[in-house]
């Protein structure tokens, strides 16, 4: 089996890294535009090899796609970070060109590739990937629930002084400050999480985990890389190794929901096929009110894109 990671930054270098611990892939293709970078932090990982116990080689390449071909998945990491005076739709534009030219690469050499995103804005790159691609939105999904949740259980996990481990929760909606953690379907060992913790406490910790990814840019002066980069590793191991793990993606909605023709985050299951189901929960009203709040935050931006494409057409 074989993997490509675009973009050899923080998140895509973790991301190979954790795959080739992980230890049931043949080889870890790291590819970035920029001379040395992939070829580097590549021959870095391999030489952990013997430390860390773990055969699976990582192979650094600088902008040849051809190097990539075959691979059953592609994670697209690739973009640029938000600068200082730099508009949202600068962003996206500019990013959108990146994720494009990914992905039509990615397609050529490996049409069959179930392909996972990264990119931010989260939500809209993957929108780019699927229009890109031109294959079933089954294989052309993004990578935010896992990592928003991981936030929402490590926070409550300090809260109530007990392992993340025992955690388990659902997050929905849009990769950013409208996404709808579900407190009623957060657990700890079977039990609710509403009898171990406050309101206001839950609240709070609801908050932060909006919030996240802001505050450890407040913290660094950049994104977070060792959390995003292990979410989407433990997306590519459930699909290859057919696990049917039910996650929460960026999925493309046909009608789920009340949703259509737009990609939000929703449980899914994951196994070879890519999404193999989407799971419809029961929402209750407040539920359903905040994640049609998101869904059009979501929407306000993918219109967006489609603005662009209009423009440049």
């Amino acid at each position: 089996m074989k993997v490509t990671v675009v973009g050899a930054g923080n998140v895509g270098a973790t991301c190979a890294n954790v795959l080739a611990h992980r230890d049931f892939l043949q080889e870890v293709v790291l590819l970035d535009i920029k001379e040395g970078t992939a070829e580097g932090k590549s021959l870095d990982s391999w030489q952990q090899a013997p430390i860390d116990y773990y055969s699976t080689k990582v192979t650094g390449i600088t902008n040849d796609y051809s190097k990539t071909a075959d691979s059953d998945v592609v994670v697209i990491t690739s973009g640029l970070p938000r600068k200082p005076g730099m508009s949202r739709d600068d962003l996206i534009s500019t990013n959108a060109n990146i994720v494009k030219s990914v992905t039509e690469s990615i397609a050529q050499y490996s049409p069959h590739a179930v392909i996972i995103v990264v990119s931010n804005p989260l939500d809209v790159m993957t929108y780019c990937a699927y229009l890109a691609a031109k294959k079933d939105s089954k294989k052309v999904f993004g990578m935010a629930g896992i990592l928003d949740t991981a936030r929402y259980r490590a926070f409550l996990a300090d809260e109530i002084g007990c392992s993340p481990k025992d955690i388990q929760a659902i997050l929905m909606g849009g990769h950013g400050d409208t996404m709808v953690p579900l407190p009623r379907y957060t657990t700890v060992s079977g039990i609710p999480v509403t009898e171990l913790i406050t309101p206001d406490k839950l609240t709070a910790i609801i908050q932060r985990t909006k919030v996240g990814g802001g505050e450890i840019v407040n913290l660094l002066g950049t994104s977070a890389w060792y959390a995003p980069g292990a979410a989407a590793a433990q997306m590519v191991e459930a699909i290859l190794k057919d696990e049917k793990r039910i996650f929460p993606c960026c999925a493309w909605l046909t009608g789920e929901y009340g949703f259509k023709d737009i990609y939000l985050g929703v449980p899914v299951v994951l196994g070879k096929n890519g999404i193999e189901k989407i799971i419809e929960l029961q929402l209750n009203q407040e539920e359903k009110t905040l994640l049609n709040e998101s869904a059009l935050h979501v929407k306000e931006v993918m219109d967006v894109l489609d603005q662009m494409k209009r423009v440049n057409a």
